[in-house]
């Protein structure tokens, strides 16, 4: 059951990853399209819908790393992580706080350009769009070595 849970929590992990990579990316076309009112609505409806998604595919990820953290006090034979040598996943909690703070953000932006404010540059867009492929390195290098 272990393994399945974790699989499980992978795969919503990879869907919310996606949703952080994309959504900023759909505030840099916002960014480069002002003027054009019809491709603006419809990035604005993606970005919309984007979000929504990146929602529950985070939640459910969350659901599932709390079962593959604590799931030991509840469902028998089931491997735990509580312990001696695991501050890596404390590490890895706190650079998914920061991932989540990311998304957040570029959620905000895109509700504030749908009410009419102004986004930051397309650089500076371009620039927040490269920020959680460092974070995921540094999580997933934390999670296969372990190192403390």
């Amino acid at each position: 059951m272990y393994t399945w849970v974790k699989v499980f929590h992978l795969v919503f992990v990879i869907a919310w990853m996606a949703t952080v990579f994309y959504l900023p990316r759909i505030l840099v076309n916002l960014a480069e399209t002002q003027g054009q009112a019809e491709v603006q609505a419809r990035l604005q409806l993606m970005g919309r819908k984007l979000y929504r998604f990146g929602h529950n595919m985070f939640g459910l990820a969350v659901i599932l790393g709390l079962v593959l953290w604590l799931g030991y006090r509840v469902i028998p034979d089931f491997q735990t992580m509580v312990g001696p040598g695991t501050g890596w996943l404390h590490a890895k909690l706190a650079l998914v706080a920061l991932l989540l703070a990311h998304f957040i953000i570029a959620g905000r932006w895109l509700k504030g350009a749908e009410k009419g404010k102004p986004l930051p540059s397309s650089f500076k867009l371009r620039l927040f769009n490269e920020a959680p492929v460092v974070l995921l390195i540094a999580v997933v290098w934390l999670v296969l070595a372990k190192p403390f």
